[in-house]
C-alpha cells in the first residue's frame, strides 16, 4: 500500500470499526506475527487506529461506529502502512507497551514488556509472600524498561527496588519509566553485568527475565523480534550462559529466605537437561506462559556446587 493508493480506500471505509476491521484483514494477509503484547491481528488494528486518533482503546462501544475525517482516515492508513512493510511490533509503533496493568514507554533500546511474571506482581508473588511479611528489599536483574522493578515497587510501595542491566541505553529507558512513574526515590536503576554492580547486597527478592533464546531460536526468529536488542534475546547455544551466573550467585544475594524467581521460556529444557538433580519449582500461569521457576535460598545453597561447576565448564 502506498500514499497514491490511499484516496479509494478513504472513499469507501467511514467508521473507526470499519478501520478496525479492514486493518486486521490487512496484517493478515501479510502474515504477521504476533507475539509483542497482542496475540491477533484485530487487536493490533485495533491499537494503532486508537493511538492515530489519540482516544484509548477501552472506548465504549458507540464510539466504534463514530466516521472519520479525511487527514484521520490517511493518519490510520499510514500507520498500517508502517506495520505492514517494517513489521515493527506495535509497541515500538506507539511507544507504549502494559504490563503488570501499568503502561510503559518503549522504544527498540529494550524488549517490549510481555513476561508471564506481571501475573505473579499483580498477585503480590503469593504465596511465597504475605500481606503481613511483604519483601523490604527486591532486584530485578536484567531490567530493560524497568518494567518488573516498577511494577513491583508499585505493589509493594514499602518496598526498595534496585533495577540492574549491562545496556546503558536500556537504563535510559528504566530511568525515563522511572520517572513517569513517580518512583525515582523508590527504584534505583544499576548499570551491572549481572550481580557486578551490587556487590555485597542482599534481597528478599530476586527477579529475573533474563536473555535466554537459545541459538535455534534465534536463527528461526518473526521479522518482528529483529527489532528488539539481540542482547536482550540471544543468550549462547542454549540459551543459558547468564542464567548459569544467576543461579550461581543468587544465593550470595539473598536474605534467609528469600527466593528467586527467574524466567527462561522455552529454555525450560535446557534448564532440566543441565540440572537434573535440582527440584525447580514451574510456575503456572492463569493468563498463559510458561518456562519460570522458583528457588529458595535454601535450594540454590543446597546445590552451589552444582550451579558453580555448571558456570566453570560453560
Amino acid at each position: 500500500m502506498s500514499e497514491t493508493n490511499f484516496d479509494p480506500i478513504v472513499e469507501q471505509l467511514h467508521t473507526i470499526a470499519d478501520f478496525c476491521r479492514y486493518g486486521a484483514t490487512l496484517f493478515n494477509q501479510a502474515e504477521l506475527f504476533y507475539g509483542h503484547g497482542t496475540d491477533n491481528a484485530l487487536s493490533e488494528a485495533n491499537t494503532l487506529v486508537m493511538y492515530a486518533l489519540s482516544l484509548s482503546e477501552d472506548m465504549s462501544e458507540q464510539v466504534m461506529n463514530c466516521r472519520l475525517i479525511t487527514q484521520e482516515k490517511q493518519q490510520v492508513l499510514a500507520l498500517f502502512e508502517q506495520r505492514v512493510t517494517t513489521r515493527l511490533p506495535v509497541a515500538y509503533i506507539t511507544n507504549l507497551a502494559y504490563f503488570a496493568q501499568l503502561p510503559f514507554y518503549v522504544d527498540e533500546r529494550v524488549l517490549v514488556p510481555r513476561s508471564p511474571i506481571g501475573e505473579l506482581i499483580e498477585q503480590h508473588f503469593t504465596p511465597y509472600f504475605s500481606q503481613q511479611e511483604p519483601p523490604a528489599r527486591v532486584l530485578d536483574l536484567c531490567t530493560g524498561s524497568g518494567c518488573i522493578a516498577i511494577a513491583c515497587a508499585s505493589y509493594f510501595p514499602d518496598a526498595e527496588v534496585d533495577a540492574v542491566d549491562l545496556s546503558i541505553d536500556a537504563l535510559n529507558v528504566a530511568q525515563m519509566n522511572i520517572e513517569n512513574h513517580g518512583l525515582s526515590e523508590q527504584v534505583i536503576p544499576i548499570q551491572s553485568d549481572v550481580f557486578s554492580g551490587v556487590v555485597g547486597q542482599k534481597y528478599d527478592l530476586i527477579v529475573s527475565n533474563p536473555p535466554y533464546v537459545d541459538q535455534e531460536d534465534i536463527d528461526s526468529l518473526p521479522t518482528e523480534f529483529t527489532h528488539e536488542p539481540e542482547m536482550g534475546l540471544g543468550c549462547g547455544e542454549d540459551g543459558l550462559d547468564i542464567v548459569r551466573v544467576i543461579l550461581a550467585e543468587s544465593a550470595q544475594h539473598l536474605t534467609d529466605n528469600g527466593i528467586l524467581i527467574c524466567e527462561v521460556g522455552n529454555s525450560q529444557y535446557h534448564v532440566e537437561a543441565v540440572y537434573p538433580e535440582v527440584d525447580f519449582t514451574w510456575l503456572e500461569f492463569e493468563r498463559g506462559g510458561h518456562g519460570v521457576f522458583m528457588l529458595t535460598k535454601a535450594q540454590l545453597t543446597q546445590h552451589s556446587e552444582l550451579f558453580k561447576a555448571a558456570v566453570l565448564s560453560q
